[in-house]
């Protein structure tokens, strides 16, 4: 968490904006959530610790940690924002189930290989991907 710490106080002292304790409780109860995770649950959570931290103190954390890399929106087509880890964190899939709303991560070094292939034929310089296989997963068949 330290770095992710050092990432946002130089993203804020950029933008004029202080490090505040509400921020470092979303920023730890955020990396700690583990997964993916949108603004009512990562409030719900916060509100256990410290009940004086709002919903919109929440979503503009958020917002900000999305902003300098801390974080990465994921929208798996149900019409709801989560957020996962966004620093440090290998080039990933998502298994998603269509019935649960359960998802997976998975790693393939051939995701990898195939995003570098396509970025050098066509001459890009990647900054990000989707990929996300929707099904059923066991527990829902």
């Amino acid at each position: 968490m330290r770095k992710e710490n050092e990432i946002l106080n130089d993203y804020l002292r950029q933008k004029g904006l202080k490090q505040t304790s509400q921020r470092n409780v979303i920023l730890e109860t955020f990396l700690a959530s583990g997964g993916h995770i949108s603004a009512d649950e990562l409030q719900e959570m916060i509100r256990k610790k410290n009940p004086r931290i709002g919903f919109s103190t929440v979503y503009r954390s958020l917002r900000l940690f999305t902003e300098c890399g801390i974080a990465r929106e994921v929208n798996f087509g149900d019409g709801r924002a989560r957020f996962e880890r966004g620093f440090d964190k290998t080039q990933h899939g998502h298994l998603v189930c269509t019935s649960c709303g359960k998802t997976e991560e998975f790693t393939v070094a051939a995701i990898q290989k195939t995003i570098k292939h396509i970025s050098e034929k066509y001459d890009y310089k990647p900054d990000g991907h989707r990929f996300e296989v929707y099904g059923i997963c066991k527990k829902c068949r």
